[in-house]
């Protein structure tokens, strides 16, 4: 839980931010004087206040903190929280751009009796973010008590800036749910997430 309150200290007093990302590294020569500009990023529902978010780009790859958040269900309930992302991509003229892999991780402890789950959903110019095998998403069952880590390779529609500017959302839905319907009395069912989304683009110059 350290790492949690050390991060949640670190994000700023939530209002909407708008931050301009600027430079590659210089090693990505085919993604070189390639800029995402005026990023804006959204933090809402119900897990998470509204709020800002903390961006930073290395190479091709965007990472997003943001408030972390949890579902806790004390026995008999169960208990859902969300929290949504909506990230503004405006892509320059000259670059093709496509998410290929999502990495994002938390922490459960699940007591006899109750079980609990993560959900998540990406969202890229307008359609779902897929993966094959569906493993955006996870199911804990009783007796669980971990961290866990997702690092996932996904398909999405790629953005064509060849000609033009294109202006862009990629969106992530995360929920957690916490099931503590038989675990006994006292004991509780925690599911947590850290908060850190990294987001892995493919940048081909036209």
């Amino acid at each position: 839980m350290k790492h949690m309150k050390v991060l949640g200290a670190f994000i700023s007093s939530l209002t909407l931010l708008s931050l301009n990302i600027v430079g590659l590294s210089q090693a990505q020569a085919q993604t070189q004087g390639f800029q995402f500009q005026n990023v804006l990023v959204s933090v809402f529902g119900n897990g998470c206040p509204s709020g800002n978010a903390q961006i930073s780009l290395a190479g091709n790859t965007l990472f997003v903190a943001f408030p972390q958040f949890q579902a806790i269900a004390a026995s008999p309930k169960v208990v859902s929280q969300s929290c949504s992302l909506r990230i503004g991509l405006n892509v320059p003229k000259g670059y093709k751009v496509q998410p290929i892999n999502l990495r994002y991780y938390g922490y459960t402890n699940v007591p006899q009796g109750g079980s609990a789950a993560l959900r998540v959903r990406g969202v890229f110019q307008g359609k779902d973010v897929l993966n094959s095998s569906n493993n955006l998403n996870a199911d804990f069952p009783a007796g669980f008590s971990n961290g866990w880590l997702k690092d996932v390779s996904v398909t999405g529609d790629t953005i064509n800036a060849c000609a033009n500017p294109v202006n862009s959302v990629f969106g992530i839905n995360t929920t957690l749910i916490a099931r503590a319907t038989n675990v006994a009395a006292g004991q509780r069912t925690q599911i947590g997430f850290n908060g850190t989304y990294k987001i892995k683009f493919n940048l081909t110059p036209c």
